[in-house]
């Protein structure tokens, strides 16, 4: 992709699924990447695997929903590797539940984790971004956000919520050159996706009724979703904001 040598990527959720898979695209790509999640290992383990290919990474462990927390991440990754060119919010959580069978605890742990959560990087990082007039931010929100999905309701609310803040965002800061675009993945073999669905019989039942109705009959893998990101965040895509793509093997074809 054209533009992104030498750039820097904040990454959260880097530590496992389609946040590493994301973060190895972009150290691939030429940019070092601040793999930010509040496990660790698994973000220095991803950090690794991008040094170990001959790229730049470093592992912050931190809690998106801590505000002071993501500030500190944002302030250390910015001294080490300069002002921050990327920012690419990922991490997520979800309960599998019918709606009225949920209670409020579970109600604030998925709005805090899905919605303040990228609210927080966003306040933190984008400021920057605003000020130096130059930036990309690309939010995973989900095809839960756009055509619903059983179980999910909360989470749903939530990455609708992004796809409308991102586009209200993209508005506000056009003329400052920063762009923001959301990816809403499918289904996707994810550790997300088998907390989700289960091992038991009804997960595998699951499985294979969306492996139906999925045009391309499979389901998403977390190497589907680097590219376009990687695309969104290049000069290739200087002139595009405000998007939500779509990229589910055609279960959702929205216009």
């Amino acid at each position: 992709m054209r533009g992104l040598a030498g750039k820097t990527a904040l990454v959260t959720g880097g530590g496992a699924g389609i946040g590493r898979a994301i973060c190895q695209r972009l150290g691939e790509e030429g940019v070092t990447v601040g793999v930010l999640d509040r496990d660790g290992p698994a973000a220095r383990e991803t950090a690794d695997l991008i040094a170990g290919n001959g790229g730049r990474a470093t592992a912050f462990e931190a809690d998106i929903t801590d505000y002071d927390s993501v500030a500190d991440a944002v302030s250390a990754f910015e001294a080490a590797a300069g002002p921050l060119d990327i920012l690419v919010n990922n991490a997520g959580i979800d309960i599998a539940m019918p709606f009225l069978d949920t209670d409020a605890g579970l109600w604030r742990r998925i709005v805090e984790i899905n919605l303040f959560g990228p609210l927080n990087l966003h306040h933190i990082a984008v400021r920057g971004m605003a000020e130096r007039r130059s930036g990309k931010v690309i939010n995973i929100s989900s095809d839960a956000a756009r055509v619903g999905s059983s179980g999910e309701s909360v989470y749903a609310a939530c990455k609708g919520g992004i796809i409308s803040f991102s586009k209200t965002l993209a508005r506000e800061l056009a003329r400052r050159n920063v762009q923001v675009n959301c990816v809403c993945p499918g289904p996707t073999d994810t550790n997300l996706f088998r907390t989700f669905a289960g091992d038991d019989e009804a997960g595998q039942k699951l499985v294979a009724a969306l492996e139906r109705a999925i045009p391309m009959r499979r389901l998403g893998q977390p190497d589907d979703y680097p590219g376009l990101v990687a695309f969104l965040a290049s000069s290739d895509a200087d002139f595009i904001t405000g998007q939500t793509i779509s990229v589910s093997g055609g279960l959702t074809m929205a216009g």
